[in-house]
Parts: structure tokens; sequence; C-alpha cells
């Protein structure tokens, strides 16, 4: 259940949980005992180096995978993806898991991926297709049911970023029409996941999803609008980047 914090509070870590999460299910998912292991390899609380960390987080078909990589190739950046390449094989059997087994597994991808942040984030800058405020997102519009005035309010815990896991200088919300997302991904004739057949045919739990992402904290979503062209998308990106990471 989603909880409110006492004021005052620290700031939650997560990775204790999920590594609970992971161990009661490793006796009849064998691939969670895996995931553990790598977990198990992870630092705590990674440090990133010098060059900036930049996220974009959005619902599918919003321009993600596009745009990250016309940063890369612009700013010679090494690009990253959650969860990362040496679990994402296992996705589709954690994807037919029980919700809490499910977000187990992408949030312990999150923290493998943020020992290859911190690792890459001395080299060059470090674009990343998805990261923690994706997890919580589709966390907390999947256990809180109704219209998005049921979420739990502005400020709470849920909304802010785990205290044990490294943050990224500055995360950008790719935003589209819905009617206009969905033709993209008609477009793309690519089978559905279950999320978003979900986010095709139920609009609350879609607004619930977008707003999610709106209340995150510590860092907040600079939201862009990825209805233009792809020139003037990455022209935008660009300035966000340039006024708040050091190049």
């Amino acid at each position: 259940m989603l909880r409110p914090r006492p004021p005052g509070s620290p700031l939650p870590r997560a990775a204790p949980a999920v590594r609970r999460r992971l161990r009661q299910c490793a006796a009849w998912i064998p691939e969670a005992r895996a995931v553990l292991d790598l977990l198990e390899k992870c630092p705590e609380h990674q440090k990133k180096g010098d060059f900036p960390v930049i996220v974009f987080e959005g619902l599918d078909a919003t321009g993600k995978t596009t745009v990250s990589g016309s940063v890369k190739d612009t700013l010679n950046a090494v690009l990253l993806r959650s969860p990362p390449a040496c679990i994402s094989q296992w996705r589709a059997i954690f994807d037919d898991q029980p919700a809490p087994i499910k977000r187990a597994f992408y949030a312990a991808g999150n923290y493998i991926l943020a020992s290859e942040i911190a690792r890459a984030s001395t080299q060059a800058p470090v674009i990343i297709d998805r990261y923690w405020h994706s997890t919580a997102a589709y966390t907390i519009a999947t256990e809180i049911n109704g219209e998005v005035q049921d979420l739990p309010p502005a400020h709470d815990e849920v909304y802010q970023w785990p205290e044990d896991l490294l943050k990224p200088d500055l995360v950008l919300l790719l935003t589209v029409d819905p009617e206009e997302r969905v033709q993209r991904l008609q477009r793309r004739g690519l089978e559905k996941t279950k999320e978003e057949a979900e986010l095709e045919a139920n609009s609350l739990f879609r607004q619930r999803v977008e707003e999610s992402y709106r209340r995150m904290v510590n860092p907040a979503c600079q939201e862009v609008d990825a209805t233009s062209s792809p020139e003037e998308i990455l022209k935008t990106v660009l300035q966000l980047i340039k006024q708040h990471c050091a190049l």
C-alpha cells in the first residue's frame, strides 16, 4: 500500500524492499535469483561522475527513442536504457507476474543501471531511456484506482526520489496528444504490451500515469511537447539541457 511519510522523516530507501521481494519469489522464479545476484553486486549510494546524466521519460510512442538517440549523437554521449541489457531478456517473464513482483523487477533494474551510469558518467554525458520516475508512475497508477483526484496528494513521499538511488541532473518528460500517440503506435505495427493495451483501453489509467509523472519531485520532470517535428523537439531539448546541465 502507498502510505504517507511522517513530516521530517528521511526520504525512502527503495533497495531493501526490492531485495526482500525478489528473495520471496526466487523459489518459484529462478530469474528473480539472477536479478538479485546482480543487484547484490551493486555498491550502495552510487556516485555519478562529472558529466551530466539526462533521463527521457514518457509513455510509449512519445518519441523517447528517437530524441534520446539524437541527443546522444549531438552530445557524443552514452545511451543507456532501463531495464538494462543484463536483465532485459527476462522482462517478458516478470511482465506476466503479479504487480508487486513485476515492479520489484523494474525497480531492481534501476539500481543495477545506476552502476552503469556511475561508470559511464566519468567519461561522457549519459542519456537514459526511462529510469525511476517511470517505475514509480506506473506503480502509483496501478495501485490507485479511480480518477486523478484519487491519487496521493502532491508532495506525498511516493513522488520522492529514493535517497539510495543515483540521481540524474535532468529529467525530460515527453508528451503528445493521446490520439496522436495511438496513431504512432498503429503506424509502428508492433504487438502491444499489456500496459500499452491498458493505456489505450483505460483512459483513467493513462491519466493517472501522466499525472504521477508530473507530481514527481527531487528531481521534477521538465515537460516537453513532443508533437512537433523531430528537429524542433531536438532544438527544445538541447536548450533545456544547456539551461540545466554543465557541458
